[in-house]
């Protein structure tokens, strides 16, 4: 081994112990988001022998139907996650995304060195190589992708897009064998952005084989380059093409696309500065961005957008003139036509932070070349001098520090619900589906009061989103506000009456208010829609054990096991259906709460300065009970601190009325008329 290889491969060595350092507190981070139906509900991982099935059954991806598709490849690797830990165990589905993302970065190493050596005559191009992959398995940014585990998607098309791409290039000889040609396909079962090789592999053969510039492709005398070009690249856009063709071919329509495309497409010029932008400084990442169409022409953001989009072309056009940078010129086609799929097809979000994971393997070539040409014309000045190796060391001491200690603080964020939606809260305040989560993690909690504060503030930006509408009524079911319950659960079925998460929930709640009839009811309307929603199929095993239809239990338990093999909770109402004994669930029955427990709410909303709901929970409770004074009271006092005098006042009276000798209700009274009079 020479020398530059050897310190190379220290090199190589020190940056896989600062990546182990940089994700240390990563490998236990939880599921998030989209990882609850893709991993969590999905019923399929549970069971190795799914997996022939994931590559003809698009179900399986997904418990929810609305993401119902086939990456096989990536229900595959999930699998043999849940396999090897023995359940949903978050280290294994973490370890599993990190190994694919270290071994991406081996390949990257031999794909960036092979590049450059093409354009560059230097002894130290091995440094920029090692540089480059420093740079992109370092960078902040990618932490998104790498801890969110359904973005094991991008981890896994990008390996078969960069391994097949190396294969290409490394092994011109051995390319009428077609190897390059099988990790492609692969990866077209991970996503569906490997259509994108094609694009770089034809400017590849351009750039660097038939040695043009991008400018001279549209010379006529070059047509025939191009030509040979396509015909060159044609057996792998076949291949790849017909693959695609056969996974979409599985689903009925692609999910999330619904803004207005010219609109999107312009916002999208903004969205590439913003990407530009965090490679260099990945300050603001939000795991849910709030950015959403920009609808003004004439927005000085689509107008940066454009200009950067310009620059952009003019750079790739000038720097793949010139042999030395082409490099640069090839990374930054990378970048753009990696953000192609994302930037044509409008899809709800407008941006997203692992959007950014495979683009960044261009930017890092193009930027890197261009910091190695710079040193290389000086590199006389550097071997001699100490001042300028130090300080070249210091800069990238620096830049992959700082990345390696925002890639530990992002892990932070990750680790659970909690904290990243709060994140998101902050990073986003319009996003009103990150304003929901967040609230969702303080209903867990059981700090009901915080979490309907969130829910409120989110219906504001989602109006008519049924997700939302389900979890306010599970929280009003928590929280004892049976009839709002009920309203939120069938806002939720209105908003959306073809999604199956609306009915299941509600026959969830109603089996809880022993509400039988109903939670069947609406328990088969979900499993109309999604015959694998494990909610439902609990909903309507427990209504048929408590009503006693023996035969419909048995059924569905048989039903639920087919689903879910060895499930305890089914084998447990087999038994009930065949002996015919209700079962005795440890389930807690919610029940209808009392006046004193309304008024107690009510004490709770009104220490937390919440005296709208402090005034309700008062009038659940004269409901309950007319003649209850206290609820008068806290009602008045509520009032008055809402400066509603003359109500403050009616309420106070009533609590008087009702017992004279009310000191709270005396004290607010006076308080109240005082008020009142002064005003």
């Amino acid at each position: 081994m020479t020398n530059p290889n050897r310190k190379i491969l220290i090199l190589g060595i020190l940056l896989f112990a600062v990546l182990i350092a940089a994700y240390a507190n990563h490998f236990n981070n939880g599921f998030h988001f989209d990882d609850s139906h893709a991993v969590v509900d999905n019923v399929h991982i549970r069971d190795l022998k799914n997996i022939p099935q994931f590559f003809t059954d698009p179900r399986m991806f997904s418990a929810d139907p609305l993401h119902w598709g086939l990456r096989p490849l990536v229900t595959t690797t999930l699998a043999i996650d849940y396999w090897m830990g023995g359940g949903l165990y978050p280290f294994y589905f973490q370890l599993s995304t990190f190994i694919w993302f270290v071994l991406l970065g081996v390949l990257l190493y031999f794909m960036y060195n092979n590049l450059l050596k093409r354009s560059i005559s230097h002894p130290w191009v091995g440094y920029i190589a090692i540089a480059a992959t420093a740079w992109y398995i370092l960078n902040t940014a990618n932490a998104e992708t790498v801890n969110y585990i359904i973005s094991r998607s991008d981890v896994l098309s990008t390996f078969c897009i960069v391994a097949s791409f190396l294969i290409y290039i490394a092994y011109p000889a051995k390319r009428k064998w077609g190897l390059y040609i099988i990790p492609a396909v692969i990866g077209v079962f991970a996503k569906e952005t490997v259509l994108v090789l094609v694009i770089l592999l034809f400017f590849y053969i351009l750039l660097f084989e038939n040695e043009l510039s991008v400018s001279d492709l549209f010379k006529s005398k070059n047509f025939k380059k191009l030509i040979s070009a396509f015909w060159l690249i044609f057996p792998i856009l076949w291949a790849v093409a017909r693959v695609q063709y056969y996974t979409l071919s599985k689903i009925k329509s692609i999910s999330g696309i619904s803004n207005p495309f010219l609109y999107y497409v312009l916002t999208q010029a903004w969205v590439w500065l913003h990407y530009f932008i965090s490679f260099f400084l990945p300050m603001n990442l939000s795991a849910d961005t709030d950015l959403t169409v920009i609808n003004n022409v004439f927005d000085e953001r689509i107008i940066l957008g454009l200009i950067f989009v310009v620059l952009l072309v003019i750079t790739i056009f000038k720097t793949s003139a010139k042999k030395e940078t082409k490099p640069i010129a090839f990374g930054l086609i990378w970048f753009a036509a990696s953000l192609l799929p994302t930037s044509l097809a409008p899809f709800a979000e407008v941006t997203n932070d692992h959007r950014m994971f495979f683009p960044f393997i261009g930017l890092s070539l193009s930027v890197a070349t261009y910091i190695g040409l710079f040193l290389f014309k000086n590199d006389n000045e550097i071997i001699v001098s100490e001042k300028y190796r130090v300080l070249i060391g210091t800069c990238i001491f620096l830049v992959l520090g700082l990345n390696a200690y925002g890639i530990h603080q992002r892990n932070k964020i990750w680790n659970n619900d909690e904290s990243l939606w709060y994140d998101v809260t902050v990073k986003s305040p319009l996003n009103g589906r990150g304003l929901m989560n967040y609230g969702l993690t303080q209903m867990g909690k059981g700090n009901y009061a915080v979490a309907d504060k969130y829910f409120e503030k989110a219906a504001q930006y989602l109006p008519y989103y049924n997700t939302l509408y389900i979890n306010i009524g599970i929280l009003k079911g928590a929280t004892g506000q049976f009839v709002e319950a009920d309203e939120n659960f069938k806002k939720a079925i209105a908003y959306s009456p073809n999604t199956y998460d609306s009915y299941a929930f509600y026959a969830r709640y109603l089996k809880t208010v022993n509400r039988d009839p109903e939670a069947i009811q609406m328990a088969q309307k979900a499993l109309q829609i999604n015959p694998y929603s494990v909610i439902a199929l609990q909903a309507l095993m427990g209504a048929y054990s408590d009503l006693g239809q023996w035969d419909n239990l048995k059924q569905i338990a048989q039903q639920t096991l087919a689903v879910l093999p060895n499930d305890s909770t089914a084998e447990n109402y087999l038994q009930a259906a065949t002996k015919q004994k209700p079962l005795v669930t440890n389930t807690i029955v919610a029940k209808p709460l009392s006046a004193a427990d309304y008024i107690n709410m009510s004490v709770t909303y009104y220490n937390q300065q919440n005296y709208q709901r402090c005034i309700e929970a008062c009038k659940l409770a004269i409901a309950l009970k007319p003649d209850y004074a206290d609820a008068y009271s806290n009602m008045g006092a509520a009032y008055n601190q809402l400066k509603e005098w003359s109500k403050g006042i009616e309420a106070c009276e009533m609590a008087l009325k009702i017992n004279p000798n009310h000191k709270l209700a005396a004290g607010n009274l006076q308080w109240a008329k005082k008020q009142l009079n002064n005003k």
